[in-house]
């Protein structure tokens, strides 16, 4: 039996007001790599429903506006924002919560200002603070999990604020996105994941690090995994750099 089919019997087996939430909303608009075997329902409070599957996860609320679904959806099911809300409200850990909503700026599922406006409405989101820091921190360019926890071990370590996804051209005027950019100090950072192990993509990063060191800048890279299991090495590198570009610190 298909991923369609299961959620349409979810749906019917709770009944009309029911409609797919959470991972199951976002991966019908088009979230990848969150697959899940469990249908997400949302269902008002006030309404009844008889026994459900065992793959089903019925969750219940006293908000869902109309803006937050879309009704003519087939079955239906949360809007993006909505979806992505209730994914991180819903996810076992913080870091699979922030992980869900960085993947839904990262995949262009939401953009700008969508989820604080559907904040706006739940003022008793679970974590809802976690996820507005990382909606605004994935709506101002830091788009992987990774970037954004770099962002917060630099606002932790005192050092300035950088520019995120950074347009820079190279030395054939190509444009060229730069994850994180000390634009005062020329200090660029790379954030790299398991796909800079491909060499083809590390030879791309290579020329793309010589023509910025050609120019000047300096260059710093990180895989993702020292963010979060080395960043004092991480900080300490990073101020180095800072401080020998003119940063007073």
């Amino acid at each position: 039996m298909g991923r369609a089919q299961l959620c349409w019997i979810a749906v019917l087996a709770a009944g009309p007001a029911a409609v797919l939430a959470g991972l199951t909303a976002a991966q019908a608009w088009g979230l990848r790599r969150y697959e899940s075997a469990v249908v997400h329902l949302l269902l008002p409070a006030r309404h009844q429903t008889r026994s459900l599957p065992p793959w089903v996860r019925l969750h219940r609320t006293t908000l869902l506006p109309d803006e937050d679904v879309l009704a003519v959806g087939q079955p239906p099911r949360t809007m993006p924002a909505r979806s992505l809300i209730d994914a991180a409200q819903w996810a076992s850990t913080d870091d699979e919560a922030r992980a869900v909503v960085a993947a839904g700026f990262q995949q262009r599922l939401v953009g700008g200002d969508d989820l604080h406006r559907v904040l706006e409405r739940l003022p008793r989101a679970r974590r809802r603070e976690l996820i507005r820091v990382t909606a605004t921190d994935a709506a101002g360019g830091a788009h992987s999990l990774a970037e954004i926890d770099f962002l917060s071990l630099v606002r932790r370590a005192g050092l300035p604020e950088p520019s995120r996804q950074a347009i820079r051209r190279d030395a054939k005027g190509r444009r060229r996105y730069l994850d994180v950019w000390f634009a005062q100090w020329r200090v660029h950072v790379e954030i790299d994941g398991g796909q800079h192990l491909d060499p083809r993509t590390a030879w791309a990063d290579m020329q793309r690090q010589n023509d910025l060191w050609a120019s000047g800048d300096r260059v710093l890279r990180f895989p993702a995994w020292a963010i979060r299991h080395n960043p004092e090495t991480v900080i300490t590198q990073l101020r180095t750099a800072l401080r020998s570009a003119g940063w007073p610190g």
